[in-house]
């Protein structure tokens, strides 16, 4: 649609994390810097922290897109509340290995096997921990104790621990202390200035070969900063919608009326309450006085779409992660598979959100 309109290759503001697009901020060139710093040590744990949407997978998809895939296997495990045995279980299981009805004396002798064998190859292991947040302590100390296995002198994993804020509290935490002391480099990840929020938005626009068209001005800008807090992944989501507004309104110039106009629509699909409190100079009072209750708490609330957007990231993320590592067959299905819930999810949101919009349009029109 809009991208044949305005002339782009692709799609500037996709969801799924593409190297392409990484913007080098001053918080994400200084993170890459350290875990380039921590990938060249071979050893130990690098820790990514941020909010959700900041774009700690983003980072870590453009490190990986400097490795060589015929010298280093990498495998993602995005984690839940999982026990010490289920970590481990989890683990094998990311690298393809036979987990089912398997004690853990045998889990730990598989993996070890698999870590030489990769290290005789010349081959680097690395583990994706996504949600680290998410993990008991004693998962953790699991973690750590894998860090153990080397030949000589030589450790045979390196581990990438990504997880919201809250994660940095877990390390702090006295009984980590062993794993913090093979933390070799950590960073966290702030949401964007308002200076950084247009040049990441300019970035994104010139990859797929913008030339000024459609133009944006300081308002639009501004605006668009405002509404979306700096955060990467909610600058995606808007300007899509900005460029798709734009679109439908043939619009060659977006100012801040256009921006603003684009709010009103999102609100009414988001939930007017975290619209309100994001925009407190915008009133909706007027549209949602006629709306049945029922309707007002049905829409997902802007979090709840953000873990949902995240799930597919992490999903297809490390469905990349499997195939570019000459994943097998069974394990990209299983990949695939961890996608289905997600997708179920979100066609009931979808099913959810329309029922929604009509209560909203026949609201509205019972006021007219």
């Amino acid at each position: 649609m809009y991208t044949q309109y305005y002339g782009f290759s692709a799609k500037p503001f996709q969801l799924s994390p593409d190297p392409r697009f990484f913007f080098g901020s001053s918080g994400h060139k200084r993170a890459l810097a350290y875990l380039r710093y921590g990938l060249s040590q071979g050893e130990g744990f690098i820790v990514v922290t941020g909010g959700i949407g900041t774009g700690k997978t983003t980072l870590v998809r453009s490190l990986f897109a400097e490795l060589d895939p015929t010298r280093v296997v990498a495998a993602q495990l995005v984690t839940t509340q999982l026990e010490a045995d289920d970590l481990l279980r989890m683990v094998v299981a990311s690298f393809g290995l036979a987990h089912e009805s398997v004690s853990k004396a045998s889990l730990l002798k598989y993996f070890e096997d698999y870590l030489r064998s990769c290290a005789r190859d010349g081959r680097r292991v690395l583990l994706i921990v996504d949600e680290a947040q998410n993990l008991p302590p004693r998962s953790l100390e699991e973690l750590r104790m894998l860090s153990n296995f080397q030949v000589g002198e030589k450790p045979l994993l390196q581990s990438f621990l990504l997880g919201q804020e809250e994660f940095r509290s877990t390390l702090a935490s006295p009984g980590l202390e062993q794993l913090r002391q093979r933390v070799i480099a950590s960073c966290h990840l702030s949401p964007l200035t308002a200076e950084e929020t247009r040049r990441y938005i300019e970035h994104r626009l010139q990859v797929v070969g913008w030339k000024g068209n459609p133009a944006f001005t300081d308002g639009a800008f501004a605006a668009i900063h405002d509404f979306t807090r700096g955060v990467p992944r909610r600058i995606n989501v808007f300007c899509d919608r900005v460029l798709l507004h734009g679109f439908l309104e043939e619009a060659a110039e977006f100012n801040e009326d256009v921006v603003l106009a684009t709010r009103r629509e999102f609100g009414q699909e988001v939930g007017a309450p975290s619209v309100a409190a994001a925009a407190p100079t915008m009133s909706l009072a007027p549209r949602t006085a006629a709306v049945p209750a029922a309707a007002a708490v049905a829409v997902p609330s802007e979090p709840i779409i953000d873990e949902r957007l995240e799930r597919i990231e992490r999903a297809v993320n490390g469905l990349l992660l499997a195939q570019s590592s000459g994943g097998s067959q069974e394990e990209i299905g299983r990949r695939l598979s961890e996608l289905e819930p997600t997708v179920a999810a979100l066609k009931e949101g979808f099913v959810r959100l329309t029922e929604v919009l009509e209560h909203l349009n026949g609201a509205q029109r019972s006021t007219h």
